[in-house]
């Protein structure tokens, strides 16, 4: 009680600063409806600064869960004769609600920063920082003019922040920021992470250009020298909008890191699944098992992943594809695995301002895991959603995703879990 009273007071001083200080940043993507179909921050060399001014903003989101699971695994006993491939009992009740608070400060003519905050979330119900960036769109503190041809495509990004790999992340929930994604979950592969560095981005012509880097750590510490190698990502690719009724994008990244004390790039999300205590043991708890219906390969020393997205919309349709392969080891191990992830879906948007949408999702991922296991996992999602307003979101879907492969001491070994997901979000 005493952290949601902490919380509400937090969120009503939230509001009462926003009435009179909401407002829109030059090259920021905005957090309600206008933002979807966005991946990086849009770039434009038109300028509202005129004084250092300070957006708040947050996102609160709270579901329904209806879902039942089951397997087929061998029991497992621990030392207190417990079955821990005995999955746990569930019901049809509300998840615990999640809120985000956003500050995003015009710091100087072309300069914006960008603090997240999750208020609470299934990990960490307690408030901690997510992370955050400064973004220099123009270099005019250094001198008036300066560099101002070349910074008319230039974006320079340093934090300790999410990090651009693939485009999936931008359509993904962020624990509370769930009005991008049309879906109640996420990908089962979900890349997602959050470390130190910088990215350079130049965009021309509807041409895209990334080349970044970062220390390899999620968690940082300066007592373990050596042990983590500095990571790189790359994209490139294509997004314009062709004619009045068509866009059209298509994407290509890369992220590698050659050595690491613990990889995190499927295992970096700190907010947690959607799906909770699917496929977990009666043992189970919310904040320890936050992972639940997700799979992370385990390349836990070294990876190098690649990512290629298309996204095309013509009218009211939308299609967003994915293709992901990404080979690793952990340190124990001297050859290299393989996963693949598939990804597609497909969404019509109707009605008045394009308030209304059905939508569909294919999900497979397949791969060897440390144990030999040539593991395959099935999802699909179908569902739909209705804005109120272009800061409120009504969403539900259907989930069924399935688990082969695995063994029979494995609690995943002819897993599968299905039912209904309904979210309702609120984020300005």
């Amino acid at each position: 009680m005493k952290n949601l009273f902490t919380i509400a007071l937090v969120l009503v001083s939230t509001l009462a600063i926003a009435q009179k200080q909401q407002y829109q940043l030059d090259n920021w993507r905005p957090y309600d409806k206008t933002g979807l179909s966005m991946f990086e921050a849009p770039k434009d060399t038109v300028t509202t600064f005129d004084q250092v001014k300070v957006r708040i903003g947050g996102a609160f989101a709270l579901q329904y869960q209806a879902l039942d699971h089951e397997n087929n695994a061998d029991p497992v006993l621990n030392s207190n004769n417990v079955n821990t491939n005995q999955l746990a009992n569930l019901g049809n009740n509300f998840n615990l609600a999640t809120a985000n608070l956003d500050i995003d400060v015009a710091l100087y003519d072309g300069v914006n920063l960008h603090l997240r905050t999750y208020l609470s979330s299934r990990h960490h119900p307690e408030p901690y920082v997510k992370g955050g960036y400064i973004q220099f769109d123009k270099l005019e503190f250094i001198r008036p003019g300066f560099m101002e041809e070349a910074m008319k495509y230039i974006t320079i990004k340093i934090g300790h922040m999410e990090n651009n790999y693939g485009d999936a992340h931008f359509r993904r929930s962020d624990n509370a920021q769930a009005l991008y994604n049309p879906f109640v979950g996420n990908y089962i592969m979900d890349a997602f992470t959050t470390e130190v560095g910088a990215e350079v981005y130049y965009r021309r012509n509807g041409w895209i250009g990334m080349l970044g880097a970062t220390n390899g750590k999620l968690n940082q510490t300066t007592n373990a020298p050596g042990v983590t190698s500095p990571s790189v990502m790359a994209k490139i690719g294509y997004d314009k909008q062709l004619t009045e009724d068509f866009r059209f994008r298509l994407t290509g990244s890369v992220y590698n890191t050659a050595q690491s004390a613990r990889t995190y790039l499927w295992g970096g999300d700190r907010a947690g699944s959607r799906y909770y205590f699917v496929m977990e043991n009666t043992l189970a708890t919310s904040s320890a098992n936050y992972s639940s219906g997700l799979v992370n390969p385990g390349f836990t020393n070294e990876l190098t992943a690649i990512m290629i997205n298309p996204f095309l919309k013509y009218k009211g349709f939308e299609f967003f594809g994915m293709y992901e392969t990404a080979n690793g080891k952990t340190k124990a191990e001297t050859d290299e695995r393989n996963f693949q992830q598939l990804g597609a879906e497909l969404i019509y948007r109707f009605g008045k301002n394009e308030n209304l949408y059905v939508a569909g999702r294919y999900n497979n991922v397949s791969g060897e895991t440390v144990t030999n296991d040539n593991v395959d996992v099935t999802r699909f999602n179908f569902g739909g959603g209705w804005f109120m307003t272009k800061n409120i979101l009504m969403k539900f879907e259907y989930v069924n995703q399935k688990y082969d492969g695995y063994a029979k001491t494995n609690i995943l070994n002819e897993g599968k879990f299905n039912g209904f997901v309904a979210e309702a979000v609120i984020s300005f």
